[in-house]
C-alpha cells in the first residue's frame, strides 16, 4: 500500500552507496559566525583590571589605536594599562609616555569603580590635565562603553 516510487531511489548512484561527496557550506557558515563574535568581543576583552562600572546610556564610541587606559579600583589603587602605580607614582609615568604620530598627547579612557569616592576620580584627572592629557574619556558598563569627556 505504501508508494515505492517505482523500485527506484531519487538520487545519484545506487540505493545504500555511501555519499562520496562532503558538504562545506555549514561548516564554512559556522566559521563565519565565529569569527564575528569574535571579532565583536575581542576588544571588550581588553580590561585587564576588574572594576565595577558605573551604568550609563550614552553612545558607545569607537576605539582608537593610541590611546592608554587607567583604571582605578574600589581601594583607590592605579592601574596603568594593567600595571599597578604606587601613590604619586601616576606624574611620572604619564609624562615617560610619548606623544602620538600627529604630536598630540594619545586618548586616555579612565575607568573608575562606581564606587569610589568623586574626589578620588577628580584627582587622578587633575593629574592627567597637568600632564597635558585633555582628551579622557570616561569607560561606563551597560549602554555602550565609552562617553566622551573632557580633564580641563
Amino acid at each position: 500500500m505504501g508508494l515505492s516510487g517505482g523500485g527506484r531511489r531519487r538520487g545519484r548512484g545506487r540505493a545504500g552507496a555511501p555519499m562520496s561527496e562532503i558538504n562545506v557550506t555549514p561548516l564554512v557558515d559556522v566559521m563565519l559566525v565565529l569569527l564575528i563574535i569574535f571579532m565583536v568581543t575581542a576588544p571588550l576583552l581588553k580590561a585587564a583590571v576588574p572594576v565595577e562600572l558605573p551604568d550609563s546610556r550614552a553612545k558607545a564610541m569607537a576605539e582608537e589605536a593610541n590611546q592608554v587606559t587607567i583604571t582605578i579600583q574600589t581601594d583607590g589603587t592605579v592601574y596603568l594599562e594593567e600595571d599597578a602605580l604606587a601613590p604619586g607614582e601616576l606624574a611620572d609615568r604619564l609624562a615617560a609616555i610619548p606623544d602620538g604620530p600627529d604630536g598630540k598627547k594619545p586618548l586616555v579612557t579612565l575607568r573608575a569603580d562606581k564606587a569610589l569616592d568623586y574626589g578620588r576620580v577628580m584627582d587622578v584627572m587633575g593629574e592627567l590635565n597637568r600632564a597635558g592629557f585633555n582628551a579622557i574619556s570616561l569607560v561606563t558598563g551597560t549602554g555602550g562603553g565609552i562617553s566622551p569627556g573632557s580633564g580641563q
